[in-house]
């Protein structure tokens, strides 16, 4: 991978964990990608990439679920094609980040 990494050790149930593993098989990837996907959302946007609320939750059905996190997925493909990153790998969107970041303290650094 392009540029430092670091681990993160989370708790969660253990259940969910095993359910969330399935899902995230059967859609082509690992736990460790989808937490990267999410927060690479997160920093993009400034904010957490959905509604969290007080109000009580619906309940919906695996299937609901599914469906719900196929369309995300979907959205976020369609966005990459309109940002032309679609073909990119994780390694050169790492190189990306890490090159704009470099560029930004070089240019803050002659200023």
């Amino acid at each position: 991978m392009a540029g430092e990494t670091t681990n993160i050790n989370i708790r969660m149930d253990k259940s969910l964990k095993e359910k969330a593993e399935s899902l995230l098989s059967e859609l082509g990837m690992n736990m460790t990608t989808a937490f990267n996907i999410f927060l690479r959302q997160a920093v993009r946007q400034g904010k957490i990439p959905f509604e969290i609320s007080l109000n009580t939750p619906k309940i919906i059905t695996d299937i609901e679920a599914r469906k719900e996190l196929q369309e995300a997925f979907k959205a976020m493909q369609e966005d990459s094609v309109i940002n032309g990153t679609d073909n990119l790998t994780m390694d050169e969107i790492d190189a990306e980040i890490a090159a704009y970041r470099r560029e930004k303290r070089e240019k803050g650094a002659s200023q």
